[in-house]
């Protein structure tokens, strides 16, 4: 009996590499010969680190009620809050972002497209995720309510589950003003970022200078678009060839030194993330310090462009790489949905080290790393059933079993046999939220793709 048990766990370890193997594959032979491999890559970093930040620095505890509050180490660790500034990357996300979509908009014209039709196409992929996520928790919401789940918990659930949205609608918006931001590239270049750069400082100054007390809160608000508008502008000059290592070295420096002076002689919170409790932070609503990170920030990852290329070459890393890029939005709106469903099922327990303990010293961070390739796997089980329910009606499960039809053959995270990985990469038509394609290459590279291909569903 032991033999045969040695036996099959050795053939279903075998059938999986065999099944990695065969994903590895099919990828590569979709891909492009030449697209730029280096701008996914990009993508995948700034998902990685945004979603390993959000569960490093959150933490729900459970109270002496049985409910779950919102804790955060940088609270009882404040000599972490440096490391928040590689884990704080949506300004590389809000970079591919105006990369993608200038080409996206050009190749829109081109074909004879509005820019109204390519606006509200890219709106309605980018925001299926997030309608799914909330109609999920909607009834996710009720049963556990009905279920006797403490108030505290369903309220802690909401605030976790509601905080990665705005990303979305903000990224929605700025994606809408694409024809207005390449119209500035073109007059301004890379100049164009001083429009944002300098809303942002006016409204700091305004904030935080001597008239603070007579500034209404909702002043800060103000800097939401423009703050993160700054990266958007950069990609789309980077996409028209005005963004090259000159510029990459002095978006580094610039950036570098301006945190220097923020977090110095201006005394702005070292923390690039909110910190429960703290009278100010730098990210709600974002402040200087968010352009400041975000330059420096590009300017390595533009410089590192030649490096990741070369890097992402390898089949098995460039295969990661394309998955997470077709399900990114999926990604940023289940992210801490997981966490907490985590933590509330844990909750029933008691407290759990890591999980639901109070985040107080060196031992949480330990216990806390243990639990990420736990909530790494759910996240990719939730990501791959959610994709399932994203795409137009007709393309869904429920569209296909409304016609009667069965789900079909699928491929991994939802794509189709038969597609084309990328699509029309290169054109802007990627989006994170699994669209067409993903970053760039060009329309001539897309032909010359070999062998079969796979389209991701649209979303």
């Amino acid at each position: 009996m032991p033999c045969r048990r040695g036996t099959g766990a050795r053939g279903a370890r075998s059938g999986v590499r065999a099944l990695l193997h065969g994903v590895v594959e099919r990828i590569g032979r979709a891909t492009p010969t030449g697209r730029e491999r280096a701008v996914d890559g990009i993508r995948a970093f700034a998902v990685c680190c945004v979603v390993s930040g959000h569960w490093l620095v959150t933490a729900p505890v459970v109270w002496a009620d049985g409910g779950l509050r919102v804790a955060s180490p940088l609270r009882d660790m404040p000599a972490l809050a440096p490391l928040s500034w590689i884990f704080q990357a949506l300004g590389l996300f809000f970079l591919v972002g105006g990369y993608v979509s200038a080409r996206g908009l050009a190749r829109a014209r081109e074909r004879g497209s509005t820019t109204g039709a390519w606006v509200r196409a890219r709106v309605v992929r980018l925001t299926r995720p997030l309608v799914f996520t909330a109609a999920v928790w909607g009834v996710l919401t009720g049963l556990f309510a009905a279920a006797g789940v403490a108030d505290q918990t369903l309220r802690t659930a909401a605030l976790l589950v509601v905080q990665p949205m705005w990303f979305i609608v903000v990224y929605a918006a700025i994606t809408a003003s694409t024809s207005v931001v390449v119209a500035a590239d073109r007059r301004w270049g890379l100049a164009a970022v001083v429009a944002p750069l300098a809303v942002v400082a006016a409204v700091d100054l305004a904030r935080f200078g001597p008239w603070r007390e007579a500034v209404p809160a909702w002043v800060g608000l103000l800097t939401i678009l423009p703050a993160w508008l700054f990266s958007y502008q950069v990609g789309v000059a980077w996409a028209r060839g005005g963004v090259g290592r000159r510029a990459a070295w002095t978006l580094l420096v610039v950036g570098a030194a301006g945190l220097v002076v923020l977090v110095g002689p201006l005394d702005y919170p070292v923390s690039a993330v909110g910190v429960p409790g703290a009278e100010r932070g730098n990210a709600n609503p974002p402040s200087l310090f968010v352009p400041s990170l975000a330059a420096a920030q590009i300017g390595v990852a533009v410089l590192a462009r030649e490096r990741l290329e070369r890097l992402l070459r390898r089949p098995p890393l460039w295969a990661a790489v394309a998955a997470l890029n077709l399900a990114a939005m999926t990604v940023f709106c289940w992210h801490q949905g997981v966490l907490v469903l985590t933590a509330t099922a844990a909750s029933g327990v008691g407290v759990v080290p890591g999980l639901t303990s109070t985040p107080s010293g060196p031992e949480w961070i330990a216990a806390r790393l243990s639990w990420l390739p736990v909530l790494a796997a759910l996240l990719v089980a939730v990501t791959v059933a959610a994709r399932r329910f994203e795409g137009p009606w007709e393309r869904t499960v429920l569209g296909r079993a409304a016609r009667g039809g069965g789900a079909g053959r699928r491929g991994v995270h939802g794509v189709r046999p038969g597609g084309d990985l990328s699509g029309r990469a290169g054109t802007g038509q990627a989006s994170t939220s699994g669209t067409r394609s993903m970053s760039a290459a060009s329309p001539s590279a897309s032909r010359r793709s070999a062998g079969r291909t796979v389209r991701p569903a649209r979303t």
